[in-house]
C-alpha cells in the first residue's frame, strides 16, 4: 500500500530525512518511532502529500505522490496538531470537509453519524469547536480524516491529549481501522505502539535503524542469554558446574537476600542457550534448593534506547 524509496528532505542544508525506503503492506498498522526531531513528522507530511520530498520516490495504493490529488483521495491524514474552524460548531466542520472531499448530501450524512459514533462525538456534534478540549478536537481530527473513506490513515500522534479512556476507546478504533486499512501512525507512547501495532519501524536523524514486528526487533538487538536466579545453598558449586556446561557463561552474585539465600546473574553471549537447564540440573546435583529463576527479557524500550541513544 505504502511504497517509498530513498525519500529525502532538506531543511537548507539540513536533513530532516534521509534516504529513508521501507514498505507498508495493505491492512497492516505500523508505527513509526524516533525521538523528538526524528523526521517522524516530515516523513508523514511527505506520504501525505502536505510536504514534497527533496529527492526519492514514494507511492501510495499505486499512485505516485507526483499525481498528489489521487494520493489525498487514498489518504486520511491527521496531523499531531489537528487543524479545524473553531468558530463552527462539530457538525458543521466535519460537513464542510465532506464537501471539500467531494460527498454526496446524503453520503455525507451517513458518515458524519458513522465517524461521530466511532470517535465518541455524538454529545458535542453541535458544540463550536474552540469550546471542547484537547481531547474532543483531536477526536474530531480523527473523524475529519475518515470521512471519505480512505485506505489509507496516516495519524501523527493521534492520542495526543486523550485521558487513559478515550486513550484505549482510539486504540481499539484504530485496531479495527486495521482490518480493513492501512494505518500508519506516530506515537511516543511504547505500550500503546506494542498493543496497536502489527509492524513497527525506528528511525533516528531522519534514517531508518529497525523495521520489524516486536519479536524481530528483540530479537535482532538479544545480547544473549540472561537469567536471574535465586538459591539457598552451595552458590559457587552450582556456578561452577553451570560454567562446565556452558563454557561462555559468566556469574555474578548481585545480592544476598539472608544470610543462606543468594541471588545471581547467569549471562552467556548466545540468545539460544537454556541457561534455565543447566542451572536447574546444577542445583540438582549440587543438592541446592532453587528458590526462584526467570530470564531477563528485552523490551521494546530497551531496543528504542540502543537504537536511538535515549530513554524512552
Amino acid at each position: 500500500m505504502i511504497q517509498a524509496e530513498k525519500i529525502s528532505r532538506l531543511y537548507g542544508a539540513t536533513y530532516a530525512v534521509r534516504d529513508l525506503s521501507f514498505q507498508v503492506r495493505r491492512g497492516e498498522v505500523m508505527g513509526l518511532l524516533g525521538p523528538n526531531g526524528a523526521g517522524k513528522s516530515t516523513t508523514m507530511k511527505i506520504l501525505a502529500c502536505f510536504l514534497p520530498p527533496s529527492s526519492g520516490t514514494a507511492e501510495i495504493d499505486g499512485v505516485s505522490l507526483n499525481n498528489d490529488l489521487e494520493v489525498r483521495r487514498r489518504v486520511g491524514y491527521l496531523p499531531e496538531h489537528a487543524p479545524s474552524y473553531h468558530d463552527l460548531n462539530v457538525f458543521a466542520h466535519l460537513s464542510f470537509i465532506g464537501r471539500m472531499h467531494g460527498l454526496s448530501a446524503a453520503t455525507l450524512q451517513d458518515k458524519i453519524v458513522e465517524m461521530s459514533a466511532a470517535c465518541g462525538l455524538q454529545s458535542v456534534l453541535h458544540r463550536r469547536i474552540e469550546e471542547l478540549s484537547k481531547g474532543y478536537r483531536q477526536r474530531v481530527g480523527l473523524a475529519a480524516s475518515m470521512l471519505h473513506d480512505p485506505e489509507c490513515l496516516i495519524l501523527d500522534e493521534p492520542t495526543t491529549g486523550l485521558d487513559p479512556n478515550q486513550m484505549i476507546e482510539i486504540r481499539q478504533l484504530i485496531r479495527r481501522l486495521g482490518e480493513k486499512k492501512t494505518v500508519l501512525l506516530s506515537s511516543h507512547i511504547l505500550p500503546e505502539v506494542e498493543m496497536v501495532c502489527d509492524r513497527m519501524m525506528i528511525i533516528n536523524d531522519g534514517e531508518l535503524q529497525a523495521i520489524g514486528t516486536h519479536d524481530e526487533l528483540v530479537q535482532k538487538e538479544n545480547s544473549g542469554s540472561v537469567l536471574h536466579v535465586c538459591l539457598r545453598g552451595h552458590v559457587d558449586a552450582v556456578a561452577k558446574h553451570v560454567q562446565k556446561l556452558h563454557a561462555d557463561c559468566t556469574v555474578e552474585v548481585i545480592a544476598q537476600r539472608q544470610a543462606d539465600q543468594s541471588l545471581l546473574v547467569f549471562r552467556h553471549p548466545n540468545p539460544t542457550i537454556h541457561l534455565a537447564e543447566a542451572v536447574f540440573s546444577a542445583a540438582v546435583a549440587e543438592g541446592t534448593i532453587l528458590l526462584e529463576m526467570y530470564p531477563e527479557r528485552t523490551s521494546l524500550e530497551d531496543v528504542f534506547h540502543r537504537l536511538t541513544g535515549e530513554a524512552a
